[in-house]
């Protein structure tokens, strides 16, 4: 249920004690950017935000390998906010004076961004406490291994990084929303995402007698064409399942029906429980699929990540947060996204809310994510911090 005080107070809570710690959150976030690390790998980028914290006073504890958690304030934790730090394997193609020095790997998703917003944060909310206790206690886990299926957020949560929290916001980057703003949705906001494969093999052959062998071609294409279609008609169409193929590889020549073939795509869904069913239901209809050509199947079903779906009180908080510090036409609603994102596993726990972040100059160039040329509107920052904090705040005055 909705705190609707909570949701209308107009109060901003961050205000002006942010501004000097602007410039060396800007410094952060280009270090970062220069200094890019793959998932499970980010040992630099775990030292740099160790080393930030202790500076400030802080007992940040490291998480297994690579990640940071760090709590602040005394008493019952009122929520914890979340920022990832790997990169991805792009080359970069800014031609920024901080691009990549780590060749072939780039923060292409702005989780550069995402961290210094969460470090942003832990650094507000430790000066506002110095000065006047927070009265309970907020918890920055800095998380590593996102882009990697089943993602670093299970790491996390076997380290006992929820222990004791009721709830967990996170942001991300999205170069469709123009600085100064955010894009929130109550409900799936991302979607679930797993990865199949299938190798077929049959006995091969002479184009010309097809009936003297198992045309695993045909029986691919069969599969490419009609699994998806299958799956349309089994599931809830609202739960809005996708099954789309990337890879389809059989054969060398125009007259031999190969033995062997493979293709690989993934399937993704915005339902939690239509998740499960049809993750089930898929590897039955492929097998329906295939067996009147004869062939052997090998069905590999890689289970990525759940679906992100924010609950409504902790997106309202989100909201008002936005609406106290940015101003009141701050929030506006983002689409759904059939991109996974693995922030999933936590609210699988407990309750949260996920927000996106604008980072697009107005009347700038536009870009995209995982791309080598992505540029972030570094503005984004402040509005990236003050958001979280003031939503950490507000889950504070909510305990």
């Amino acid at each position: 249920m909705r705190n609707y005080t909570t949701e209308a107070d107009p109060t901003p809570l961050v205000g002006p004690r942010l501004d000097h710690l602007l410039p060396d959150l800007i410094a952060f976030r280009r270090d970062l950017h220069a200094h890019p690390e793959l998932s499970f790998q980010e040992y630099r980028t775990t030292d740099r935000i160790v080393a930030r914290l202790e500076a400030a006073g802080l007992e940040p504890r490291r998480l297994d390998g690579t990640g940071v958690v760090v709590d602040i304030g005394e008493g019952p934790i009122a929520t914890a906010l979340r920022g990832d730090i790997d990169a991805l394997p792009i080359i970069e193609e800014t031609g920024l004076p901080f691009a990549s020095l780590n060749h072939g790997v780039t923060h292409a998703c702005g989780h550069d961004v995402h961290a210094t917003c969460a470090l942003g944060a832990a650094l507000v909310l430790a000066d506002k406490h110095r000065e006047e206790p927070l009265g309970a206690t907020v918890r920055i886990v800095f998380q590593p291994a996102e882009e990697t299926m089943p993602g670093g957020a299970l790491a996390c949560i076997d380290q006992g990084v929820l222990s004791g929290v009721p709830r967990i916001m996170a942001l991300h980057c999205d170069p469709r929303i123009e600085v100064g703003r955010i894009g929130t949705r109550i409900g799936s906001i991302t979607s679930a995402s797993d990865t199949i494969r299938i190798e077929l093999v049959g006995r091969g052959g002479h184009t010309s007698r097809p009936h003297l062998t198992e045309d695993l071609v045909f029986a691919l294409s069969q599969i490419a064409i009609n699994v998806p279609a299958v799956l349309s008609r089994r599931v809830d169409v609202r739960s809005g399942v996708s099954m789309v193929w990337g890879q389809i590889a059989a054969g060398a020549a125009p007259n031999a029906i190969p033995a062997i073939g493979h293709m690989a795509g993934t399937m993704r869904c915005l339902d939690r429980e239509a998740w499960h069913s049809a993750g089930e239901l898929l590897d039955e209809v492929v097998q329906q699929v295939a067996a009147p050509y004869g062939v052997d199947v090998r069905l590999e079903h890689t289970r990525g990540v759940p679906p992100v779906v924010n609950s409504e009180h902790e997106t309202a908080l989100i909201e008002a947060a936005a609406r106290a510090e940015l101003g009141e036409d701050a929030v506006v609603l983002t689409p759904q996204s059939m991109g996974g994102e693995d922030f999933a596993w936590f609210l699988a726990e407990i309750p949260g809310s996920m927000f996106r972040l604008g980072i697009h100059t107005p009347g700038g160039e536009e870009y995209d994510l995982h791309r080598g040329d992505l540029i972030v509107d570094e503005g984004a920052i402040a509005c990236g911090v003050r958001v979280l904090a003031a939503a950490a705040l507000r889950s504070i005055r909510d305990l």
